[in-house]
């Protein structure tokens, strides 16, 4: 009984690895998994407006446009599409960042958050009244200003819950970049994690990575629930997209707007 006590200790809690790898983990791997995060959100959300605009359009060959983005991004595990992005375009001779693989890993995470993002923003979106819209009009204002000054910071708020859970997602999925082979200085935690278990021969490594997480990503979630609770006693927020990815974002209730899109159309 007692080998296998420590057999179980030296191969998840190793005290001497683990007193190695956590400056490691900490010094290196939390700022590039907290910077990879923060710049992976920042694409997904201009993405998942884009493409929430598109959603919403009038037309459809427009909409099909962005359900097809949507599907595929949502259909294909998270690390097929990585890779393929974040390996893809440089063998292609897309070279927008160069060498820098730090870059691809941003942008490959963040386009497919924004897959996710965009049935967020439009249920935010259709879950503003037509009445909203019709009032920004009557007073003046041009389509775009009803949009940026009325209908966006209300959705926004609506959302922000949701958003939340969803970087709390982006933060887990940076683990994936590490089969785009980041360098020394840009590994995130899970890479570090992954070199310091080969090198020792112990799952130490991963469970110390697994601890970081938890400190990240625990208080997240706290945060998420509180900030759920007290916009759910404020009303209209969307209900279910932090608790589930999967959520297809319903039709409201209320009637949509027929004029949130481009200047293609609205609500279809």
């Amino acid at each position: 009984m007692s080998i296998g006590v420590t057999r179980i200790a030296d191969t998840f809690f190793d005290l001497r690895i683990l007193q190695r790898v956590f400056p490691q983990l900490i010094e290196t791997g939390l700022p590039n998994t907290l910077i990879l995060s923060v710049g992976a959100m920042a694409v997904g959300l201009v993405a998942g407006l884009i493409f929430a605009l598109v959603l919403l359009s009038k037309r459809p060959w427009v909409r099909a446009i962005g359900r097809t983005y949507v599907n595929i991004f949502r259909g294909i595990p998270h690390i097929v599409s990585i890779y393929i992005i974040g390996e893809g375009l440089p063998l292609a001779g897309i070279s927008i960042f160069g060498s820098n693989t730090y870059l691809y890993a941003m942008l490959a995470i963040g386009i497919v958050e924004g897959s996710y993002i965009s049935e967020i923003l439009r249920s935010g979106i259709r879950g503003i009244a037509k009445g909203q819209f019709e009032a920004g009009e009557g007073v003046g204002m041009t389509h775009s200003q009803v949009m940026r000054h009325v209908i966006l910071p209300q959705a926004a708020r609506n959302i922000l819950p949701a958003l939340t859970g969803q970087l709390n997602l982006v933060i887990k999925n940076t683990a994936l970049v590490f089969l785009l082979g980041l360098g020394v200085n840009q590994r995130e935690l899970f890479s570090i994690a992954q070199d310091s278990s080969s090198n020792n021969a112990s799952l130490t490594p991963f469970v110390a990575a697994g601890i970081m997480y938890l400190a990240i990503t625990l208080p997240l979630s706290y945060f998420v629930t509180r900030l759920d609770r007290r916009m759910g006693r404020g009303g209209g927020r969307v209900r279910g997209v932090s608790k589930n990815r999967d959520f297809m974002a319903p039709d409201f209730p209320t009637e949509p707007l027929e004029h949130t899109s481009m200047s293609t159309g609205g609500a279809g």
